[in-house]
């Protein structure tokens, strides 16, 4: 920029900067408002270029005292509270949305010539976005009920106003286990899921069998399995999809668990993410492999939901988190004390017919005295014993032609599990 300021006179390309934003900024509200819209406009294109002008002539004459910018502005005020007062009376229009992009660009000249110039243009663009999503944000504003915004209220509270004031002190001596660390794991799993759930809502709102499947499978693999496997009894149709869906499930829950483990254990995270990536480089592959006989099958007439994610945010699911975080850690701590690593290896196999998400942010989280390889493979041991149940599920619940495709699919994922566990042992 320096050298730019050699060549270029700093005013003179401050000059250009406000000019330009100004101009693109009318030309914005140019197109929003066609000809017949004049009567309720007090300028487009030109004004908005001239006011942005003159913000920049009223800055730079008196900058230390900033008196006549402040008094040019309360004048511009002024006028525009005429032109809404007059604008009530003629159209009755309500609409204060261009008046306040005028201000915006009155404030350009100051913007620019004293903040950093990616500051300047990061706030043109996001004018010039939210002014062109008015149509987006009244067709979001349509699906929103109430309890969207009582969930969108519970997840705020969770991770902006619990989470800070919650106490970072041990329950016990001998344990790393805190307040804000068991919150912070519940918000982590939370905010997965409601990502998850807004997508679903908003996004895929009328997603069909693989969408379900993939979507389910961030918030929870275990339940869309359960879901997709009861569905598929029922239809003579899309075997293929049905299965595909839960295998890309699991999939997404080997991407959930990665990103946990990034965000909670990275020095864990350098050891498992070559493995982490080859399960999900086989999953996804299996899946997709599974959907090339969809060929073979009848064309998908169905458009399958996943109804697991109601709200993700309930009260009831934290409070159970909570309690198998808890529990999960006391349990940790002993056996590893009593019998070490081989004690770990038993525990992870018992938890994969739970919930294994507290289990696992609880190996992420803790300092136990024994080595990441060991956590790593009792994260892949719970993750099998996790799939084993997820197939005894889609065996027994799903149809004949669901259930082949399946049981191959998760066989290939927990034979190369168990290949990548053996690994990890010969350098454990």
């Amino acid at each position: 920029m320096n050298n730019l300021f050699s060549i270029v006179p700093e005013n003179l390309f401050n000059f250009v900067l406000v000019t330009l934003f100004s101009l693109i900024i009318g030309l914005a509200q140019r197109r929003l408002h066609p000809s017949n819209d004049e009567i309720i406009l007090f300028g487009t294109d030109r004004t908005f270029t001239f006011i942005g002008i003159l913000g920049y002539i009223l800055y730079i004459i008196r900058p230390e005292s900033l008196v006549l910018y402040m008094g040019g502005g309360a004048i511009l005020g002024l006028l525009f509270g005429l032109f809404y007062h007059r604008k009530l009376e003629s159209v009755n229009k309500y609409g204060i949305t261009t008046i306040i992009i005028a201000l915006i660009t009155y404030c350009l000249a100051p913007l620019i010539i004293t903040q950093p110039k990616w500051l300047s243009i990061l706030i043109v663009v996001t004018v010039l976005i939210f002014t062109e999503l008015k149509d987006s944000f009244i067709q979001i504003s349509q699906k929103f009920d109430r309890h969207e915004f009582i969930t969108l209220g519970i997840f705020l509270a969770i991770a902006g106003v619990v989470l800070p004031i919650v106490p970072d002190t041990q329950f016990v001596s001998y344990l790393s286990l805190t307040p804000y660390k068991i919150w912070l794991a519940v918000v982590a799993i939370s905010t997965i899921s409601y990502f998850s759930y807004l997508l679903k809502k908003f996004v895929f709102k009328k997603s069909g069998i693989l969408v379900s499947g993939i979507l389910g499978g961030l918030y929870s693999s275990t339940a869309s399995t359960f879901i997709l496997a009861k569905k598929s009894k029922s239809s003579t149709n899309n075997a293929v999809d049905y299965a595909s869906a839960i295998i890309f499930a699991t999939s997404m829950m080997y991407i959930r668990i990665l990103i946990l483990m990034l965000i909670f254990n990275k020095d864990l995270s350098i050891i498992a993410f070559p493995y982490f990536a080859i399960m999900i480089i086989v999953s996804i592959g299996t899946a997709s492999g599974i959907l090339y006989f969809k060929k073979k099958s009848i064309p998908e007439t169905e458009n399958t939901e996943i109804e697991i994610d109601k709200n993700p945010l309930e009260f009831k699911v934290a409070i159970i988190f909570t309690v198998l975080y808890v529990a999960f850690t006391f349990a940790t701590y002993y056996t590893i004390v009593n019998f070490g690593s081989n004690g770990l290896n038993v525990l992870s196999l018992i938890v994969g017919v739970t919930d294994i998400d507290p289990f696992l942010l609880n190996l992420f989280q803790g300092k136990y005295q024994i080595a990441n390889v060991f956590i790593a493979i009792a994260t892949f041991q719970a993750i099998i014993s996790n799939n084993i149940l997820k197939a005894i599920y889609a065996t027994i619940l799903s149809n004949k032609a669901v259930r082949k495709y399946v049981l191959t699919g998760f066989g290939i994922i927990i034979a190369s599990n168990l290949v990548l566990i053996l690994i990890l042992y010969l350098l454990g």
